[in-house]
Formats: structure tokens, C-alpha cells, sequence
């Protein structure tokens, strides 16, 4: 297998997502600043292109990354992304999409600037690595807009963080900033401010440079059970947020958080 030198796009590129190759190295752009909300169509895309990059003997090592002020802001409840008309339906495609993120081949680092909120720590956390800055929020804010955790988070986060951090970020929805998310285990890297792209593919290339096939070996053995783990939190998931999205509580939770303001939880 050899690395290559040259930067070279990899069709087809989307006006949400752009991928390129150079030095064994695949970047995953996500282009919809600036919080880059997701919906099924986007996580679609990056499934897609890891796929094919997983059959890419020029490509060793994924860093996924995004334009603008955030790395992922999860999805947009604003306009819905069809979230409106069938909340639990299109969740229910969303998550079949995003379970086959935990059955990529390739390791994955993700490049956290800004924020990573709700099901946007979801997709960093199905990363492999995150490098983050002091100035990146991690934020597990389910319980303040009223409902349960998704994206897989029941699984990830804890393997991260240990359970006791875990539930305190996911019961009180508290932000975690770039160097706390490193002391925690929630990122593995603090990058110098705006650079927490270079950062990312920096460590993708020392990772590249090692054997390919002892890599994907080695990561396989450590991730064993993970993607049959989550997709079974992911049903579980969806069946609680499902209950949870009819109840009040909910409805002033996202009410709130689009208003930008506090919200008056009653327990209905």
C-alpha cells in the first residue's frame, strides 16, 4: 500500500461534505456553517465516503472536520429537517444511518472547533480520537431541552468518561470546555487556538505511517463489540426519546433553547 503525496478530491462531492486524500490521509469536511447541524441526508454522506475510503488503498487514516464557528451543533429542531412532521420516523432513519458510522474499518479522528452539542457530541464521539481547543464546548444538553440522549451516547460516553461523569454531564447538560474535555478522557488532544485542524491531521499521519494492516487489526480488536453495543442503545434510545417527545417538559425544553431562554421544567 503506499500514502501518496497528492491532495485529490473523491467522488462524488456534495455542496454539504467534501472529501479529499493526501498523505494517507482522508479529510471529511462537513459544510454547512456555521453550526453545521445534521439530518439524515448529511450523516448519509459521511457513511458514504468512509465506505469508500475504507476500500481505498491510498487511505489509512479519516479525519472528519467542518467548516465554520462549530464542529456540530446535532440536528436543527428549528426548521426540523422533517423532524417536525414525524419526529420519531425520521429519527429512526437518522440512527439506522448512524449505526453504520461504529462499522467503518478506518480510524477516525475528529477535529472539534466551537461547539459539539446534543447528537453533534454523538458524531465526535464515534470517532476513534477528538482533538479539541480551549476555547471547544462539549455539551450532553438532552435533559435540559427535555428528553433522552441519543446518537449512541448510553455507549460512548461513558467509555470515554467513566459512568459518574457521564451521568453528571448528561443529567445536568453542563458544557465541558477543550481542556477539561482532555483531563476527563472526553478529548485526546488540546490544539493551540485554530488549530485544531492541523492538529487533527497531523496525528492522522503518524497514524498512516504505520502498518496498515496491523492498524485496522488492532483497532478492530479494541472496538470488538462496539458497533452491536450501540445499535442496541440506539433502539433503546429512540424508544425513550420517542416517549419523551410527547411529554411538556419537552416541548419547553426545545421552546427554550430556541428562544434562548431559561426553561420551567413541571415534570408533565
Amino acid at each position: 500500500m503506499t500514502t501518496g503525496t497528492d491532495a485529490r478530491s473523491t467522488p462524488p462531492e456534495s455542496p454539504d461534505l467534501s472529501v479529499t486524500v493526501e498523505g494517507g490521509v482522508g479529510l471529511l469536511t462537513m459544510r454547512r456553517p456555521p453550526a453545521n447541524f445534521f439530518d439524515e441526508a448529511l450523516i448519509g454522506q459521511i457513511v458514504d465516503a468512509a465506505r469508500r475510503l475504507d476500500d481505498d488503498p491510498t487511505c489509512r487514516v479519516l479525519v472528519l472536520a467542518s467548516e465554520g464557528k462549530h464542529f456540530c451543533a446535532g440536528a436543527d429542531f428549528g426548521d426540523g429537517g422533517g423532524f417536525a412532521q414525524d419526529r420519531v420516523a425520521v429519527s429512526e432513519r437518522l440512527y439506522r444511518r448512524a449505526a453504520q458510522l461504529f462499522e467503518i474499518r478506518t480510524p477516525v479522528i475528529a477535529a472539534v472547533q466551537g461547539a459539539a452539542v446534543g447528537g453533534g457530541l454523538g458524531l465526535a464521539c464515534a470517532a476513534d480520537f477528538r482533538v479539541a481547543e480551549a476555547g471547544s464546548r462539549f455539551v450532553a444538553n438532552f435533559a435540559l431541552l427535555g428528553f433522552h440522549q441519543g446518537f449512541g451516547l448510553s455507549v460512548t460516553l461513558p467509555e470515554l468518561v467513566g459512568r459518574p461523569v457521564a451521568s453528571d454531564l448528561l443529567l445536568t447538560g453542563r458544557p465541558v470546555r477543550g481542556e477539561e474535555a482532555v483531563r476527563i478522557g472526553l478529548a485526546d488532544r488540546l490544539a493551540e487556538p485554530g488549530r485544531v485542524r492541523e492538529t487533527a491531521l497531523d496525528w492522522a499521519r503518524s497514524i498512516a505511517a504505520a502498518a496498515p494492516l496491523a492498524v485496522r487489526s488492532i483497532r478492530a480488536t479494541l472496538r470488538a463489540d462496539l458497533p452491536d453495543r450501540v445499535r442496541a442503545a440506539l433502539e433503546h434510545e429512540l424508544a425513550e426519546q420517542a416517549r419523551l417527545w410527547a411529554t411538556q417538559d419537552c416541548a419547553e425544553g426545545i421552546a427554550a433553547s430556541l428562544e434562548r431562554r431559561r426553561p420551567e421544567f413541571r415534570g408533565t
